[in-house]
């Protein structure tokens, strides 16, 4: 079972500039949550952040009652065993096989035997579909595997809590919705807290339980997928749904001449709200709802045709 994260007025700066600023939102234990935001916005920061590499100003960061931004080293250290992480380019040694960049993590923090070691590699392995390519070196493999092996060494340590760095970045869209798949299906099987950074808006619209979107220097929503993506809020509506007119332009914000050119102009409709992506097996995650719940308990109408099979954007299914 996973951890839930709570962040209470995060706020982060370099120097004189503010990446963002009273951040507080609570990941919830166990779900798949999705943190979206323009090129420059501090979703790779945040991730830094809620491992003590980064510092935040101000605010905290609570897990398990220990507050990241302001706990001993010590404590830390502990606390970071709770955490696997996938970063954007796997991060795997060149001179190691992929088997022993798995086992890094297994002979560096723990004192188990190396038959030990082996089977809980070969596991991790299986789970991603990497047996039989364990002697092969990172520069051998596809940037999709070198993802996946990755992804096999955040989860060695068996995790409560997984980060992932713009998993997709750099593959095509196959292989993304072949990684979709496998974040959802390892969702299911270890119940871990899952907590992603994308630009993809089909893994944002398909895959999560929850949706984040950082911009302008703050947490613009955060909540269940069905409330941002039925959203009438300018900037999710326009994000969510890759629309070109909207408070968003191509240096994060539109200045005056730009809005001013869009007035008069009507925002496309919200397009219907996709079936969530689910485990293989057909067996629903234990914080996957049904389609529409939220939307019904909250007295939100979403947009015509949601929740379709045929108008599902999930591959891979």
């Amino acid at each position: 079972m996973g951890v839930e994260i709570k962040i209470n007025n995060l706020s982060k700066s370099f120097g004189k500039q503010l990446i963002w600023g009273d951040v507080t939102l609570t990941v919830p234990a166990g779900e798949v949550s999705v943190m979206l935001g323009p090129s420059g916005t501090g979703k790779s920061v945040l991730l830094k952040t809620l491992i003590g590499l980064l510092k935040p100003d101000q605010g905290s960061v609570v897990i398990e009652g220990t507050d990241i931004a302001s706990c001993s080293e010590k404590e830390l250290y502990e606390i970071r065993k709770l955490f696997g992480v996938l970063f954007q380019d796997g991060a795997m040694f060149g001179s190691m096989n992929l088997y022993d960049n798995v086992a890094f993590p297994l002979r560096e923090h723990t004192k188990k035997s190396e038959t030990e070691i082996r089977n809980i590699v070969m596991e991790k392995m299986d789970l991603v579909g990497l047996i039989g390519a364990e002697d092969k070196l990172p520069g051998e493999i596809s940037g999709g595997m070198r993802k996946r092996a990755g992804l096999a060494r955040a989860l060695v340590l068996d995790p409560e809590i997984v980060l992932f760095d713009e998993p997709d970045s750099g593959l095509d869209p196959v292989r993304t919705a072949f990684l979709n798949q496998l974040i959802v299906d390892l969702n299911a099987q270890i119940d871990a807290t899952f907590l992603i950074v994308t630009h993809d808006i089909n893994t944002a619209r398909t895959v999560p339980d929850n949706i984040g979107l950082l911009y302008h220097r703050h947490l613009a929503m955060f909540g269940p997928r069905e409330m941002l993506l039925s959203s009438e809020e300018p900037v999710v509506r326009q994000f969510l749904n890759a629309q070109r007119i909207g408070p968003i332009g191509m240096s994060e914000e539109k200045d005056a001449d730009e809005l001013e050119a869009e007035k008069g102009e009507e925002m496309p409709p919200l397009p219907p709200i996709p079936l969530q992506l689910e485990p293989s097996n057909g067996i629903a995650r234990r914080s996957q709802r049904e389609p529409g719940a939220w939307c019904q308990e909250n007295g939100v109408t979403p947009p015509p045709n949601s929740f379709q099979p045929t108008m599902s954007m999930a591959t891979g299914s």
